[in-house]
């Protein structure tokens, strides 16, 4: 299945498309009977464009090991992650509610907004000794809390949290 995640099966369905494109252009401008070629092209791309859609919709998690560690390390525990633009670690410990979502959040260290997907990849083994403050953020909806504080630097001052891990609702969580 980590085929289906790559971008390269993306940019062959494209350039299949292209071509497509191409021939049936071809077709028409130099008087080609080339319709039936042409139309059995289309349903293939069509179709695999809508298996490829499904697939990629449907599709269940490979990382079995990290996700049961994850449901474990859920029950009060933390989760470390690594922000992708400024490389800071960073802490997130969730309240013990079953039904997880994504969270949209800012960088404790740089304060880029990004996703953490409700089946993270959690890191282990580089985290700083050193701690910032912790901040603790409550939903306004159902009442589920989350502590964020960055690992080896400064907090952010404007750290937010923009969607609730639990109950999923869309609005900021209150700092409290």
């Amino acid at each position: 299945m980590r085929l289906i995640e790559r971008p390269e099966l993306f940019v062959l369905l494209m350039l299949f498309g292209f071509w497509v494109l191409f021939f049936s252009i071809w077709g028409v401008i130099f008087g080609k009977d080339w319709s039936i070629l042409v139309l059995t092209l289309y349903v293939l791309l069509l179709f695999s464009s809508v298996i490829l859609t499904v697939l990629k919709s449907t599709k269940a998690t490979a990382k079995i090991g990290t996700i049961e560690e994850f449901e474990k390390r859920l029950k009060g525990n933390l989760y470390h992650f690594k922000c992708p633009s400024c490389n800071g670690i960073f802490a997130v410990k969730e309240s013990t509610s079953s039904d997880k979502k994504s969270i949209r959040i800012t960088c404790p260290e740089c304060g880029r907004v990004g996703v953490i997907p409700s089946v993270p990849n959690c890191i282990e083994g580089e985290i700083p000794e050193e701690k910032s403050g912790n901040v603790n953020f409550k939903c306004g909806s159902c009442g589920e809390g989350i502590t964020i504080w960055a690992e080896g630097a400064k907090l952010y001052q404007n750290v937010c949290v923009y969607s609730c891990p639990f109950c999923g609702k869309e609005e900021p969580m209150k700092r409290i």
